[in-house]
């Protein structure tokens, strides 16, 4: 076969290999001299600026069949709020870029601009830019968001050392078991186009895939507390993926603790009439939004009462392997793919 035929597929890499890649990063000849963090750091004097951006695109990212527009405004800046918040930053500002089709009214596009303008207000960040273009078809967002932080508050991905605790905000599962039910009811939806669904009692599992919120208090609580992570990143693909980040590039291990991962009731409950174990769901299913960081053992002793963070487990020496210990004290292997997101 002629080398200009070779094809190498996408999925062969993953998400963040593939990001690595098309930086100029081969991991046989150029291995990586920095870790990828969840945003862009630029020293502009006094305080540094932090960069986030994000893509979103209709039918990959989001479906507009249970998708109010008014909620994917908010969720598309929460997400690249999250981002600036993961370098424990503060966003300031927001940008976006709009590619729609003529599918979309003005009335649509003012929904979703209700959403962003929500969004933006709540966490008091400046909404800066707006350009739109026109599309073939469907919903295309580009978002950018900068911040701010001073030099001896940023924190990276690669930040963590051995013996350090592992912190998680919030709790996980519940926008995957909530994203499940919006596609079971556009199923039946679809086989009959006479449903009527029914979320009575599921409220809180479609808020969190519909609107979630920024973390935005927990950096506030943090520097209440007078903590600074040592490293820090966005959960945005399950614990697992988010974990090997705080691991990478120096190949440390770490350590979690099933019974320690934080879970709504009834996220459990749900995902177990759907048959799915919930510890899964909460290391591989992603969409939620919170934070995973490491401290000082020193600092235990100043969150260990806070209720939306959670110690899960630790960091261990390098090469030590990547483990969850199971609620029946079994040891298994962590495995993360950070696949590029599939179609919804």
């Amino acid at each position: 076969m002629a080398e200009e035929d070779i094809r190498s597929e996408i999925s062969q890499l993953g998400k963040y290999r593939l990001i690595s890649h098309l930086m100029g990063h081969d991991e046989k000849n150029n291995p990586p001299a920095h870790v990828i963090d969840d945003a862009m750091v630029t020293d502009t004097g006094g305080q540094l600026t932090v960069t986030a951006q994000k893509l979103f695109v209709e039918n990959v990212h989001f479906d507009l069949t249970y998708f109010p527009l008014k909620h994917l405004g908010f969720k598309c800046a929460t997400i690249v709020f999250t981002d600036v918040l993961a370098m424990n930053a503060l966003p300031r500002e927001l940008s976006l870029c709009l590619a729609v089709s003529n599918r979309f009214s003005i009335e649509a596009l003012d929904e979703f601009m209700a959403g962003v303008r929500a969004c933006c207000h709540y966490n008091e960040v400046e909404l800066t830019g707006l350009d739109v273009t026109s599309s073939v078809a469907g919903l295309t967002v580009g978002m950018t968001a900068t911040g701010a932080v001073e030099p001896d508050r940023l924190v990276r991905r690669n930040g963590a050392r051995e013996n350090e605790l592992i912190c998680a905000t919030g709790d996980f599962g519940a926008a995957y078991a909530g994203l499940l039910l919006l596609q079971r009811e556009k199923q039946i939806f679809e086989a009959t186009h006479n449903s009527h669904p029914d979320f009575d009692g599921y409220e809180y599992l479609l808020e969190r895939q519909l609107k979630p919120e920024p973390r935005l208090d927990i950096i506030r609580k943090l520097r209440e507390l007078d903590v600074v992570p040592t490293a820090m990143t966005a959960v945005s693909e399950g614990l697992a993926t988010s974990l090997f980040h705080l691991c990478e590039p120096d190949t440390l291990g770490c350590t979690i603790y099933e019974g320690k991962i934080p879970l709504a009731q009834l996220t459990f409950d749900t995902l177990r009439q759907l048959k799915i174990v919930a510890t899964t769901v909460a290391l591989n299913g992603g969409e939620d939004y919170e934070l995973l960081f490491t401290i000082r053992q020193d600092d235990y002793e100043k969150v260990k009462t806070e209720h939306e963070i959670a110690v899960i487990g630790y960091i261990g020496e390098k090469n030590g392997g990547r483990n969850l210990i199971s609620n029946d004290n079994k040891q298994i292997e962590l495995k993360a793919q950070g696949f590029i997101e599939q179609e919804k």
